[in-house]
C-alpha cells in the first residue's frame, strides 16, 4: 500500500490538499478520525474579520500579509490564497455555489442575532446579508434547541415564528433530522402552507441552516414556491449541516477521482529514519495497517481534532513529534484577564515551518524532508480571534500539495 502522497486528517486542509495533489495525477491516500471541524464551524468561509466591508481582498490581505509575517498568509502569499480559493469554489458550480460581495466581506446574521463578517457565502445565505435593511420573517421549529426565533429576530429588527411540532418528529429535533425532513416534498409543503398563513407582508423568510444536506437549491426553491417569499439560511449552533455539505462534496470528488479515502481511521505511529518519514500505522479497532509514501501532508488541527495534545507541563505534537512552538511555561498560556480582547498565547501555539511549509525547529532546522503542515495546527496565527479559519485550511492546504508535488 504504497502512495505518492498521504494526508492526515480530514479536515478543510486536508481536503484541499488532497484535492489539489490528486490533481497533479498523484496516488492520493487521506486518512482521519473523523471530518474534521467542518461539521462544527464551518458555515461559510472566513478569510480574515479585519478586512472591512467594501476593501478589495487583494489590498486587505496584502497588508496583513505586510503587518504579521509569521502569519501562515505570510507564508503563502495573498496570490496563492486567491487560487487557493478559485480551486475550492470550482468544487461548488451553481446553483449552490458559494459566492463573495463584490471582493470584500459581507456582514451576515447569525442564529444569535448578531452580524459578523465573512467572505464567501453560500448561495442559500446570500439574502440574509440584507435583512436588518429590508426585515422579514424568521422561523423556528418549537423543540428545536439550537435557533430560537424570538431571540433573533428582536435583535435583527425581524418578526419571529416558531411552528409547532411535526409529525414528522417523535423525539427531540435535531439539526440533522431537521435536514432530513427538509428534502421531503411532503414535508416542506406542509410547513410553507402554515408559513404562508402567518405571513404578513414580509418579502423574505430566514430559516436556520438545515435546508437539506444534499440539495439546499431545491428545498430553497420548493419552499418559496410554497410560501411565496424568498427563502434563507442563517447559521446556527454545531453541527453545521452546510459543513457537513462541504465535507460529503469533497468526498464525492476524492473517491470519484480514484483517491483513497479512509474515514474513521487514527495514525497511531509514523516510522521515521533520520529526517524522513517511511511509514505510518493506522489503527482502526481491532485491527493495525501500514502504510507508505513518498511524501506526508499533516493536517489534524490544534486542540479539537487532538493534532495538539496539552499535559500539564507542555504542548506537544503526538504522531510525529514535532517541535511546538508554545509559551515558556504553563502560566503564560493565557493573559492576565481571561476574557482580553486581545489573543491568548496559547492560540498562537502550533508547528513552525519554512516558507513551503516543511516543519522547522525553533532555530529554523528543517526537522523533516518529506513532511509538509497545513491548516490551523500551524503557529502564528489565531483563527478564531481573526475569523480566518476557513481562509488559512484552504490555502494551507493548498500550498502544501503543491510544494510537496513538486518533489
Amino acid at each position: 500500500m504504497h502512495f505518492d502522497l498521504i494526508v492526515i486528517g480530514m479536515g478543510l486542509s486536508g481536503l484541499m490538499a488532497a484535492k489539489t495533489a490528486s490533481e497533479s495525477g498523484s496516488k492520493v491516500l487521506i486518512l482521519g478520525k473523523g471530518m474534521g471541524a467542518l461539521c462544527l464551524f464551518s458555515n461559510t468561509i472566513d478569510l480574515l474579520e479585519t478586512l472591512p466591508k467594501g476593501m478589495k481582498l487583494d489590498e486587505g490581505l496584502s497588508q496583513w500579509i505586510k503587518d504579521h509575517p509569521q502569519h501562515p498568509y505570510s507564508k503563502v502569499g495573498a496570490k496563492i490564497v486567491e487560487e487557493a480559493l478559485t480551486s475550492f469554489t470550482s468544487l461548488f458550480p451553481l446553483p449552490y455555489s458559494f459566492v463573495s460581495a463584490g471582493d470584500g466581506n459581507s456582514l451576515l446574521p447569525t442564529g444569535a442575532g448578531t452580524l459578523r463578517p465573512t467572505y464567501l457565502i453560500p448561495t442559500t445565505m446570500v439574502a440574509g446579508a440584507s435583512v436588518r435593511e429590508q426585515g422579514g420573517l424568521i422561523v423556528g421549529f418549537k423543540g428545536f434547541k439550537d435557533f430560537y426565533p424570538d431571540y433573533a429576530a428582536t435583535l435583527l429588527g425581524c418578526r419571529s415564528l416558531t411552528l409547532p411540532p411535526f409529525r414528522t418528529f417523535h423525539e427531540e429535533i435535531t439539526a440533522a433530522g431537521l435536514a432530513r425532513s427538509m428534502e421531503k416534498e411532503s414535508f416542506r409543503e406542509e410547513i410553507g402552507r402554515e408559513i404562508r398563513r402567518e405571513m404578513g407582508n414580509e418579502t423574505r423568510v430566514g430559516f436556520p441552516a438545515v435546508l437539506g444536506v444534499r440539495d439546499p437549491w431545491g428545498v430553497k426553491k420548493g419552499l418559496e414556491e410554497t410560501i411565496g417569499a424568498e427563502v434563507f439560511e442563517i447559521p446556527i449552533l454545531p453541527p453545521s449541516i452546510p459543513g457537513m455539505r462541504i465535507f460529503n462534496r469533497f468526498k464525492e470528488w476524492l473517491v470519484q477521482r480514484g483517491v483513497t479515502v479512509l474515514l474513521g481511521h487514527s495514525v497511531s505511529k509514523a516510522i521515521l529514519r533520520g529526517r524522513r518519514c517511511e511509514g505510518i500505522r493506522v489503527s482502526n479497532p481491532p485491527l493495525s495497517s501500514f502504510y507508505s509514501a513518498d511524501r506526508y501532508i499533516l493536517s489534524t488541527g490544534r486542540f479539537v481534532g487532538g493534532g495538539l495534545v496539552a499535559n500539564e507541563e507542555k504542548i506537544y505534537e503526538p504522531i510525529f513529534d514535532l517541535p511546538v512552538s508554545q509559551p515558556r511555561s504553563r502560566e503564560e498560556w493565557f493573559r492576565k484577564s481571561f476574557f482580553s480582547n486581545l489573543s491568548h498565547p496559547v492560540h498562537q501555539a502550533g508547528i513552525l515551518t519554512d516558507s513551503s511549509l516543511r516543519p522547522v525547529d525553533d532555530k529554523g532546522e528543517r526537522v523533516l524532508e518529506n513532511v509538509w503542515i497545513a491548516g490551523s495546527i500551524l503557529a502564528g496565527h489565531d483563527s478564531t480571534n481573526e475569523k480566518s479559519r476557513e481562509g488559512v485550511e484552504i490555502a494551507t492546504g493548498y500550498m502544501a500539495a503543491k510544494c510537496a508535488m513538486k518533489k
